[in-house]
C-alpha cells in the first residue's frame, strides 16, 4: 500500500497533526507539506514542498493536473478540503479528506531528538506568526532580567525577526534538538512553542488572542497562561521546571 499525506497550514498545525500523520502510515508513506515542517516528518519514506509538487494549480487552472497522484493507492488530504473545484478535479483518484483546522490528537504530539544533557537555561521566543498574538516585548525582557537571577536566558528568533544576539536555527529539526537541551521555554502561541513542547521541554505558552482550548501546546509539561503578568508567568517557570 503506497499512501500519500497532503498536510497544509503553519508549523503549529502540522505538528498537532503529528499523531493523526503518523497513525496512517502505511508500507510506503510519503507526506507533502510546507518546506519548513519537512524535516519533522521524520516517518515518511519521501517528503516534499506543496509548492513543489504543481498541487497549488490543480482546480484553478484548467488543465492542470499532478500526474504523481495516480500512484498512490490511498491519499489523505487535509489539502483542499474547502476548495470545490480541487475536489472535483480529483474525484477519480482516492482522496480521503480532513478538516483543515488541527484534530484532537489521540496522543500527544511526540518528536525524537537525540538524548543530551539538558543545560540549566530558559529559552525565550518572544515572536509568532501574528502580532496580536505576543505578549509585550517589554514584558519578556522584564521577565528575563527576573529568571537571570536564576539562570541563564537565551533569546531565540527566526530568521526575519529582529532580535539582537538571539539565536536562530533555520531547520526545525536542528532547532528542536537545540530546544530539548533547554531547562524551560517560554514563548507565545506560535508553532516554536508547539516544537518545544513536542521534544520534550518544559512549555509556558502565553495566549494573548487566540483560543488555547484549541491551539495550545499538549503535554504533561505545559503550562497554559492568557494574558499573564510577569510575576505569573515567573511562578508557571517555577511549576513546570522544577526537578528538572
Amino acid at each position: 500500500m503506497r499512501r500519500l499525506l497532503i498536510r497544509p497550514g503553519a508549523i503549529g498545525d502540522c505538528i498537532l497533526s503529528l499523531p493523526a500523520l503518523e497513525a496512517a502510515r502505511e508500507h510506503y508513506t510519503e507526506v507533502w507539506a510546507p518546506r519548513p515542517v519537512l524535516p519533522l516528518m521524520r516517518f515518511a519514506d519521501r517528503t516534499r514542498a506543496i509548492v513543489d509538487t504543481g498541487l497549488e494549480l490543480v482546480g484553478v487552472l484548467d488543465d492542470a493536473f499532478v500526474p504523481e497522484l495516480e500512484s498512490f493507492d490511498s491519499i489523505y488530504s487535509w489539502y483542499g478540503t474547502n476548495f470545490p473545484e480541487f475536489r472535483q478535479a480529483v474525484r477519480h483518484l482516492p482522496f480521503t479528506f480532513f478538516p483543515a483546522l488541527p484534530i484532537s490528537p489521540e496522543g500527544v504530539p511526540r518528536i525524537s531528538v537525540p538524548e543530551a544533557a539538558r543545560g540549566d537555561f530558559a529559552v525565550i521566543h518572544p515572536f509568532s506568526g501574528s502580532p496580536r498574538k505576543n505578549w509585550p516585548l517589554e514584558r519578556y525582557r522584564e521577565l528575563a532580567g527576573r529568571l537571570s537571577e536564576t539562570m541563564p536566558v537565551r533569546w531565540c528568533a527566526g530568521p526575519e525577526e529582529n532580535l539582537e544576539g538571539a539565536v536562530r536555527i533555520g531547520d526545525l529539526y536542528a532547532l528542536g534538538c537545540w530546544l530539548s537541551t533547554a531547562r524551560v521555554y517560554i514563548g507565545n502561541d506560535s508553532g516554536i512553542s508547539h516544537l518545544a513542547a513536542a521534544v520534550g521541554v518544559p512549555v509556558v505558552a502565553i495566549f494573548m488572542t487566540t483560543d488555547p482550548g484549541i491551539w495550545a501546546p499538549r503535554g504533561t509539561q505545559v503550562a497554559v497562561l492568557e494574558n499573564p503578568s510577569v510575576e505569573d508567568v515567573i511562578r508557571a517557570v517555577g511549576r513546570v521546571s522544577r526537578d528538572q
